[in-house]
C-alpha cells in the first residue's frame, strides 16, 4: 500500500491556492510538498497534521492509501 497525495493538490486546485502559499501556511518547506507529488512518497504524520490545520480539513481529504503498483 502507499500513499497519494492527488487529493491535496486538486483541493489547492479548488482554493485556488499555490504550493509555495501552502509551505507558508503550514510551515513546512516547499520540497516536503513537492515530494508529495511523487507517487508512494512518504511524509511525517506531523507534515499532514501541519496541512490539514492550515486547509482546516481532514486527512481524509488530503490523501488516501492506495495499492502499490507492480
Amino acid at each position: 500500500m502507499a500513499a497519494s497525495y492527488k487529493k491535496l493538490f486538486k483541493l489547492l486546485i479548488d482554493r485556488d491556492m499555490k504550493k509555495k502559499e501552502l509551505a507558508e501556511k503550514a510551515g513546512i518547506s516547499i520540497a516536503t510538498i513537492t515530494k508529495m507529488g511523487k507517487d508512494g512518497a512518504v511524509v511525517s504524520s506531523d507534515v499532514l497534521v501541519k496541512i490539514c490545520s492550515a486547509l482546516d480539513c481532514t486527512v481524509n481529504e488530503i490523501m488516501e492509501i492506495v495499492p502499490e503498483q507492480k
